[in-house]
């Protein structure tokens, strides 16, 4: 299992207050809570953590994940059309599939994927060092 966000800012150095603590708490608890395609944006988890800690203002929100974007902590998504969402990020990579009518977001690897952009990239005599795949589609209607 993979350290949580918690420890993951114990380790960078991340002081972490309550209002830190709780907003890290939510962050973590969001695929478990609401399922695996949650990746809520920061509205989302201001709604969340208010439910919690009534008292940590939207302003605490933005800054505590601006500053977990930072130090590598969360990721940060720009979906077309949409806000920035966030995730936790992890070490094994994944790509995404997003539903432009719903919203939901489904996480996928698939390794003929990963070796074809692989390919590409020494194709025009590179060597891929990153890439980010994101797939806009709409979920097709039972026949």
């Amino acid at each position: 299992m993979s350290d949580s966000i918690e420890q993951k800012c114990l380790a960078k150095g991340v002081k972490l207050t309550d209002q830190r603590k709780t907003i890290a708490r939510v962050v973590s608890e969001s695929k478990k809570n609401y399922g695996e395609s949650d990746h809520p944006d920061v509205d989302e988890l201001y709604k969340r953590v208010q439910k919690i800690d009534p008292k940590i203002s939207i302003a605490t929100v933005y800054r505590t994940v601006k500053l977990f974007e930072e130090t590598g902590i969360l990721t940060k998504h720009d979906f077309k059309g949409g806000k920035a969402r966030y995730e936790e990020l992890r070490e094994s990579h994944h790509d995404h599939l997003i539903d432009v009518k719903t919203g939901e977001i489904i996480e996928f690897v698939d390794h003929e994927i990963e070796l074809l952009q692989k390919k590409v990239a020494e194709k025009y005599g590179y060597e891929l060092v990153d890439h980010k795949l994101e797939l806009y589609g709409v979920k097709k209607k039972n026949n």
